[in-house]
């Protein structure tokens, strides 16, 4: 009797081998574990920050930039990370002449940032300590340059305008990417003979002003007076034209009044003898003069009656 040897087919397997779907899942598992690991040791994952920008280099090249979250960086690239937000740059002894050659020590700050879309630009070509390489210059030739127009007084009393023209010049002359906000001209100090100088003129100034102002109020004062003066006058002389009007008015009403009297004792002689006779006391006098007139009323006859 031939024994009966079973076939093996697609189906089936050796007894002690595992099953081929198992062998498949350990040989993906592996290689997602060596994949795991190849990347766990490159890392080439980058994260960039929220207000920075990253600059991507490849072989030493820049290729370009990466903004905030992340990106993959293979191994022979790295990035150079730099900052978007607003920076401050002081500077503490800034010297500059002005047009009358006086020295000046000036305090100055700057506020400026970093335009994260030209970040490759400004790394290409000025590298990491751009702000060095391009502001601190600025700063120290426009403000020389500024200065040179003004006197020094004209500094110190235009001083806001002054700083508006150095920020401006400053900010024109920065490179693509390079922003400057504002510039700040925060003090501003002369040698100390000169600064003495200014203050003693300064001061001589005012006096001249309180000297102005004292002559002008006296002209007033002055002005007043006279004004006072000839308004009194002025009443005095309209006072006296009344009192004269009213004196000429007297006398023209009364020598009317005597003329109009005169006129009726000339058309009336009875009115004569009546104010005689009004005025006379009723005494007759003691002596008389021989020839004269007797000073008494006329008294009529019967046959007059």
């Amino acid at each position: 009797m031939v024994d009966q040897i079973p076939r093996m087919g697609r189906g089936n397997q050796a007894p002690g081998q595992p099953p081929r779907n198992a062998s498949g899942l350990i040989t993906t598992g592996v290689i997602a574990l060596i994949v795991i690991a190849v990347l766990a040791w490159l890392n080439p994952f980058y994260i960039v920050q929220t207000g920075t920008v990253g600059v991507k280099q490849s072989l030493g090249q820049t290729v370009g930039t990466i903004e905030p979250g992340w990106d993959i960086v293979l191994p022979w690239q790295n990035v150079v990370t730099y900052s978007t937000r607003e920076e401050l740059k002081r500077f503490t002894e800034v010297s500059a002449f002005s047009k009358d050659v006086q020295e000046s020590k000036n305090i100055v700050s700057v506020n400026y940032r970093l335009d994260g879309s030209r970040a490759a630009d400004v790394h290409k070509n000025l590298g990491r300590n751009f702000a060095e390489k391009i502001i601190d210059p600025a700063i120290q030739k426009r403000l020389k340059e500024i200065y040179s127009r003004y006197d020094a007084t004209e500094i110190v009393r235009k001083r806001e305008l002054v700083g508006k023209e150095v920020e401006q010049q400053v900010k024109e002359n920065m490179p693509p990417g390079v922003i400057v906000q504002t510039v700040q001209i925060e003090n501003i100090e002369f040698s100390a003979a000169y600064t003495e100088a200014i203050e003693a003129a300064a001061r001589a100034q005012a006096e001249v002003k309180k000297t102005e102002q004292e002559l002008a109020r006296q002209k007033f004062e002055a002005e007043k007076v006279v004004v006072n003066a000839e308004a009194a006058a002025k009443a005095r002389r309209a006072q006296a034209e009344a009192e004269a009007d009213a004196i000429r008015l007297r006398g023209e009403a009364e020598a009317l009044a005597i003329k109009a009297r005169a006129e009726a004792l000339k058309d009336s002689p009875a009115l004569i003898q009546l104010t005689a006779a009004e005025k006379w006391n009723g005494v007759l006098p003691q002596t008389m003069v021989p020839g004269s007139a007797v000073p008494f009323v006329s008294v009529p006859t019967n046959a007059q009656r």
